[in-house]
C-alpha cells in the first residue's frame, strides 16, 4: 500500500462530509439535519460546511490520506485558542456544549477534531501516520501538547490514541441525539509535546 498524505482541497468536501459523520457515529449528520433548509439533503450541508474558508471544520484545517488515488481517511485539526473563551455557550446547541467545556480545558493545544478511515481501508496504519502528522503540525506552530475528544463507547480509537502515548485527562457525560445507540462521557485526551 503506497500511501499520500496531502492538504484537503475543496474538491474533496463530499469525502470530508462522510469521513467527519464516520468520525462522529451520526451525530454530524443529525446536527446537518437541524440546519439544513426545506429539500436540502444532510450531505450537502456537511459539504457546503467543509468548503468554508474558515471554521474548525473547514478544509483549510484537513490533511487527506489516499491510497491508489482514492481517499482512504482524513485528519482535522487545528490549534485551540489560549486563553480559550466560552462566551455565548448557552447558545450553542446542547449536544456540543460538553464538547466545547472539554477543548476549554486543553488551551493552546494541537486539536484533533477528527479522525477517520473509511471502513475498506481500516487496520493499515493509515490513523497512525495521520497521527504523526499531526504531531509534526502540533510541533510546527509551538503547541504544548495534542489533544483529542473520544466516546467512552469507542474503545478502538481510545486504544489507538493510548498507544500514540495520549492520556485520559478528564470527561463530560455526553449528550447525543436520540438516534445514536450510545451513552457515556466524552473523554479528552491529552499528549505532552514538551
Amino acid at each position: 500500500m503506497t500511501l499520500t498524505v496531502r492538504p484537503a482541497r475543496t474538491s474533496d468536501a463530499s469525502d470530508l462530509a462522510v469521513l467527519v459523520d464516520i468520525a462522529g457515529e451520526g451525530g454530524p449528520n443529525y446536527m446537518w439535519g437541524l440546519l439544513a433548509d426545506p429539500g436540502q439533503s444532510t450531505l450537502e450541508v456537511g459539504r457546503d460546511r467543509a468548503r468554508r474558508e474558515e471554521g474548525g471544520f473547514s478544509y483549510r484545517n484537513a490533511i487527506i490520506a489516499e491510497t491508489g488515488g482514492e481517499v482512504a481517511a482524513s485528519l482535522i485539526g487545528y490549534r485551540l485558542d489560549d486563553p480559550y473563551d466560552l462566551t455565548g455557550l448557552d447558545e450553542l446547541p446542547e449536544l456540543v456544549r460538553p464538547l466545547i467545556r472539554l477543548e476549554a480545558q486543553a488551551p493552546g493545544s494541537w486539536y484533533i477534531n477528527v479522525l477517520a478511515t473509511f471502513p475498506e481501508f481500516r487496520g493499515q496504519g493509515i490513523g497512525t501516520k495521520l497521527l504523526d502528522v499531526a504531531e509534526a503540525k502540533g510541533r510546527e506552530v509551538g503547541a504544548p501538547a495534542m489533544s483529542v475528544i473520544v466516546g467512552s463507547w469507542n474503545e478502538g480509537a481510545a486504544r489507538l490514541y493510548t498507544r500514540a502515548g495520549y492520556a485520559q485527562a478528564t470527561s463530560e457525560p455526553a449528550i447525543l441525539p436520540p438516534s445514536l445507540p450510545h451513552q457515556g462521557d466524552w473523554v479528552l485526551m491529552i499528549r505532552s509535546l514538551a
